[in-house]
């Protein structure tokens, strides 16, 4: 595997070249379960980072408001995240498949994995910025929203030879306004609400 510095100058060149950086990802060879470990160790670093950063910048208090869950309980956050990056390994490769695709499913493990970890050092140039000039935190977010879509619509292409990136991105919103739909219906016919959504109040 490589080292930290080499990950870091990847995940830079994942945003200006990020066809080149999937085919660099799926050039790794490894097994199966050695993949999910890769998944496994990536969210417990976002986890871990982002509970560093809220205790730092906003500390325990009353003040955390909606980010006091991930205070109290980091385990649940990091399951959620971790189920999260599953179903997303899943539908990159089914639905890739179903429009033709032949990407590997392997592959998609490791591109969802290296999507977070670009995501991870994004979150922590935000943290550190937010340290020295808060309002611009604030466009890093944005920024990280543009990122998610920008390599996730590459990756897919990359992963199952498709040359369109604008038909790949249309298909990344169809899928993620389904997925959601689809989380959203199983909750409710199994009586899960959202506390304070509205008709729960």
């Amino acid at each position: 595997m490589p080292d930290l510095k080499t990950l870091i100058a990847q995940a830079w060149a994942s945003v200006t070249q990020p066809r080149e950086a999937a085919r660099w990802v799926m050039s790794f060879d490894m097994p199966r379960l050695a993949r999910w470990e890769v998944l496994l160790l990536v969210v417990a670093l976002s986890v871990i980072a982002a509970h560093i950063s809220i205790v730092w910048l906003i500390g325990p208090g009353p003040e955390a408001g909606m980010m006091a869950p991930l205070l109290q309980y980091p385990w649940t956050t990091a399951i959620i995240q971790m189920s999260i990056l599953v179903i997303s390994v899943f539908a990159v490769f089914w639905i890739g498949r179903a429009m033709g695709g032949t990407g590997g499913f392997g592959d998609a493990i490791l591109l969802v994995a290296w999507l977070q970890f670009c995501l991870l050092c994004l979150q922590v140039v935000q943290t550190a910025v937010m340290l020295v000039f808060p309002p611009l935190a604030g466009l890093i977010g944005l920024a990280g929203v543009g990122l998610f879509f920008w390599l996730l619509t590459n990756f897919v292409a990359e992963l199952h030879g498709f040359q369109s990136l604008g038909q790949v991105f249309l298909m990344v919103i169809v899928s993620i306004l389904g997925i959601v739909f689809a989380l959203s219906l199983i909750l409710t016919l199994i009586g899960i609400t959202v506390p304070g959504a509205p008709g729960n109040v």
